[in-house]
């Protein structure tokens, strides 16, 4: 945890801005900012993602599965800060049977940009998720311009009651085209991972 007193002292663990690229049994630590998911089409399988606000973030888009995220959060955490800013930009973050662990008062995403896109399915939720689930970051404006999905989720983070009016509650056909290789067209780029 940087000490707050010098400045420059937080820095991101790992950027990615190549198109096409995957991670698997990856860990990447942090605290804020911990993993920035730049640009480009990218796939996160059996990985550990920590950090504390906004520490998955960027204009990717990237299929995250079966990954835990863990906040370590001492009072607010955020997870996702995704940067999209035009309707016509083809990018997201899509979470699919994730496990989301840890400390705070977290939230799954801040809207960082105007027309930020992001969804978790299947994918338990702790106690320290808020239960508004989702923050416009006092850009209410924006609360007609984002995309906040969730699907087929679990655990006590994951309760609909008491999340804010611009999160969707996902229905079978609406979620469809976050919930495989299909999001990301990995059918025609993704190898699978080596055998070490």
């Amino acid at each position: 945890m940087p000490d707050g007193k010098r400045p420059g002292a937080q820095a991101v663990a790992m950027r990615i801005s190549g198109d096409k690229a995957a991670f698997h049994n990856c860990r990447f630590l942090g605290f804020q900012d911990t993993l920035c998911d730049d640009r480009g089409r990218h796939f996160f399988k059996d990985c550990y993602i920590q950090g504390t606000v906004d520490f998955i973030f960027g204009n990717g888009k990237s299929l995250y599965l079966n990954n835990r995220i863990n906040s370590v959060a001492n009072g607010m955490g955020v997870i996702t800060a995704h940067a999209r800013e035009d309707e016509g930009d083809d990018t997201g973050f899509a979470f699919v049977h994730c496990n989301i662990t840890g400390t705070g008062d977290t939230f799954l995403g801040r809207a960082w940009r105007d027309r930020a896109r992001v969804v978790f399915a299947y994918t338990y939720m702790g106690s320290l998720i808020d239960s508004q689930g989702w923050s416009d970051a006092m850009h209410s404006e924006r609360d007609k311009t984002v995309y906040y999905g969730e699907y087929k989720c679990m655990g006590p983070g994951s309760s609909s009651t008491g999340r804010v009016k611009y999160a969707k509650m996902l229905s079978d056909e609406e979620a469809k085209p976050f919930l495989g290789m299909t999001f990301i067209r990995g059918t025609k780029w993704l190898l699978p991972p080596p055998k070490l």
